[in-house]
């Protein structure tokens, strides 16, 4: 008799687990029940079709050789039975049933199943404020969101928008209306963008945002929805200030779809997603469930999270699929929470844990920065910052995180295979990387990154951030600045808070032009601060106690500059 396998929620995991499923049997009775009218939605694709990248939206919902994946696809090429536009509206764990209604007709049925799948995905956080309801406000959650925010676009009457939330889908959204020429202010209640960065990283890409006149606002939030006859007018404050707009993004990420299965009597985890083992198995032994509507575990520090990601829901769905075919054979060991983003012409990613996280969960850790090109500037190298953390006595990395108009996918894909391998910067300092000048250096940045931090381990010199460096200055200190950098690199920019300029080709040579007492704190830098460091092994080889590096150089420093 074939196995009856239903899985409720087409978006990534439900076809995934599907699509699986059906290549391990050939034979089963396969389901997929979606609400939307739409089947396997590329979500992470929503900002680029909003944006202009592409304006077929078919593209969002397509194979790779173009095929539209809807009901008559999944039917043909693969067998399996596609309900769209049917929501399920409850689980009769003991009869073994799914009971929908088809929303375009209000017909109700009940379908049996062996083994059941639930990938209900997420929903967007909108919290309850007054004016929530006024026309003009959205996420981009859903295939109906894009397509409302590509008719904005096209038809060019909104002049300004405000997104609420500098997530991943916040900058994206920004950058896709901000494209479409609407002047665009973000909104972010915590003191920076993309959290997954630490501060000075993030605070990076808020410059390069705001040069690309949008605006960014931190450490506040939105408290009201302002509005006349329906219909928005702006936004108020928590600050008290208010910003007109005709448009207002809701982005301040999402919550597991758990309603169903809590209803259900399936087990919730602490977060709110739905407990399941390595297996993707629930409380109910015939149900499975993944996607965004589960709780997993974070690999380094063993705690729940959420991680609604595209790529983890594929990963995800395949493992359930699997499963309900041929038992408990295949794991899906949980996430290290690996993202990147595009924002304007830079990219930003990070995998593991940030220096803040870390620190926040008490680790004994050490960090570098480490600013460099991403291959060589004959072959239009572009540059990358990047920061390394690992464990102070282990030296096992637990984070890596990039920003900068360079390849920082590389980078941080290498960085998400090092931490999955439990692999140490002593291990990395000697990758054999693949090198060659259309694709990298010769040393690699991530092998670079390495390099600094083992320095740093090993006692070799004092790394400064750019954040310790610009507080000391702040709280009074008075640390001498030397800055490295020949004259026309002076001009361009500098710090302009009290620094020594004094070119490293000339420094052997001016050493008495330095303070005489050699307990006198000196932080030296360059552009990145890879003369600053052979300035500060001088500097100590001649006597000097005290001395520092600032890392990752003035090109690092994300604070305001003179020109």
């Amino acid at each position: 008799m074939a196995k009856k396998i239903i899985v409720i929620g087409g978006s990534a995991a439900g076809p995934k687990a599907a699509a699986r499923a059906r290549r391990l049997d050939l034979d089963a009775e396969i389901t997929i029940i979606q609400k939307d009218p739409d089947l396997s939605m590329a979500s992470c694709g929503y900002p680029y079709f909003v944006g202009g990248t592409f304006e077929d939206r078919n593209q969002l919902l397509a194979t790779p050789t173009g095929v539209v994946r809807d009901p008559g696809f999944f039917q043909r090429a693969k067998g399996i039975v596609a309900k769209v536009e049917t929501e399920v509206i409850g689980i009769d764990r003991q009869a073994k049933k799914v009971n929908c209604r088809n929303l375009r007709t209000g017909e109700e049925e009940s379908l049996a199943y062996d083994k059941l799948i639930v990938a209900t995905g997420a929903v967007p956080r909108i919290p309850p404020l007054p004016g929530k309801d006024l026309k003009g406000i959205t996420t981009l959650q859903s295939m109906k969101d894009a397509d409302f925010l590509k008719k904005v676009r096209e038809e060019g009457k909104v002049k300004k928008a405000v997104i609420i939330g500098g997530g991943l889908i916040g900058i994206e959204t920004c950058e896709a209306l901000q494209l479409a020429g609407i002047q665009i202010t973000v909104v972010e209640m915590l003191p920076q963008i993309l959290k997954f960065l630490d501060w000075d990283l993030a605070k990076i890409l808020e410059n390069h945002v705001k040069s690309k006149a949008s605006n960014v606002l931190t450490d506040v939030g939105v408290t009201e929805f302002l509005g006349e006859e329906g219909v928005l007018t702006g936004v108020k404050l928590s600050n008290g200030a208010e910003l007109s707009c005709e448009l207002a993004v809701m982005a301040i990420g999402v919550a597991p779809n758990s309603k169903l299965a809590q209803e259900a009597g399936l087990e919730l985890g602490e977060t709110r997603g739905i407990l399941v083992n390595e297996h993707m198995q629930t409380s109910d032994p015939d149900i499975y469930a993944v996607g965004d509507c589960i709780e997993t575990v974070n690999r380094i520090t063993g705690k729940k999270t959420l991680a609604p990601y595209g790529d983890l829901a594929n990963l995800q769905g395949r493992v359930a699929g699997e499963n309900v075919v041929l038992g408990n054979k295949a794991t899906f060991p949980g996430t290290i929470n690996t993202g990147i983003c595009q924002v304007f012409d830079y990219n930003a990613g990070a995998t593991g844990l940030s220096e803040t996280s870390a620190k926040a969960l008490g680790m004994d850790i050490v960090a570098s920065v480490n600013a460099s090109l991403d291959k060589p500037g004959f072959m239009s190298g572009k540059l990358l910052i990047s920061k390394m953390v690992a464990d102070a006595k282990t030296g096992r990395i637990l984070g890596y995180q990039c920003v900068g108009p360079g390849d920082v996918g590389r980078q941080v894909a290498q960085g998400a295979m090092a931490i999955m391998g439990n692999l140490t910067v002593a291990d990395v300092v000697n990758a054999d990387l693949p090198y060659a000048p259309p694709f990298s250096l010769a040393l690699d940045h991530f092998i670079a990154s390495a390099h600094i931090l083992e320095n740093k381990m090993r006692g070799l010199y004092v790394g400064l951030s750019c954040v310790e460096v610009h507080d000391k200055l702040e709280a009074g200190e008075k640390p001498f600045l030397l800055d490295v950098r020949d004259p026309v690199e002076y001009e361009e920019m500098r710090i302009g808070r009290g620094n020594m300029l004094m070119p490293m080709g000339k420094l052997r040579d001016r050493l008495d032009e330095l303070p005489q007492d050699k307990d006198q704190e000196i932080i030296c830098y360059c552009k990145i601060s890879l003369r600053g460091y052979e300035a500060a092994r001088l500097l100590q080889n001649r006597g000097w106690k005290d001395v520092k590096v600032m890392e990752g150089g003035i090109m690092a420093w994300p604070y305001p500059r003179e020109k």
